[in-house]
Parts: structure tokens; C-alpha cells; sequence
């Protein structure tokens, strides 16, 4: 289990990040957890190709993250 740290030092106990690992089944988009490597997902979580990592950070959902990033 991973919490993210805050710049006060506490852990709020609703913040928790699910990291996947490599060949689990997954659809969507993930980020490596090492390098950060982004990879679109709809079967299974490979090693990433850019640093061999195995461990996955789902990305947030929105059906306008695409559109506001262009901006």
C-alpha cells in the first residue's frame, strides 16, 4: 500500500494510489512508476519499453483530459 506525501508530511488516509503490476490484465491508461512512461492499455500491463519497470499508476479519467492538454 502507497500514499502520497504532502508538503505538511502527513498522509491523508483517502489518498491512496493503486500501483498494477506488469501482466496484470488492464484497460486504459497507465504511467510508469519509475520513469513515467505513458502507455494506453486493453489487455496486459507489459515491463515498461523505456526502463524495464513492472509497477503502474493508472492515470486519472476524464473525458476531456485529451482536450484540455492541447491547450
Amino acid at each position: 500500500m502507497s500514499r502520497q506525501l504532502h508538503s505538511g508530511g502527513h498522509q491523508p488516509e483517502d489518498e491512496y494510489v493503486r500501483f498494477w503490476t506488469a501482466g496484470e490484465n488492464a484497460t486504459g491508461e497507465y504511467h510508469c512508476s519509475e520513469c513515467s512512461y505513458g502507455a494506453t492499455v486493453h489487455s496486459t500491463l507489459p515491463a515498461c519499453p523505456v526502463c524495464a519497470g513492472t509497477s503502474w499508476e493508472q492515470s486519472a479519467w476524464s473525458p476531456f483530459s485529451r482536450a484540455l492538454r492541447q491547450q
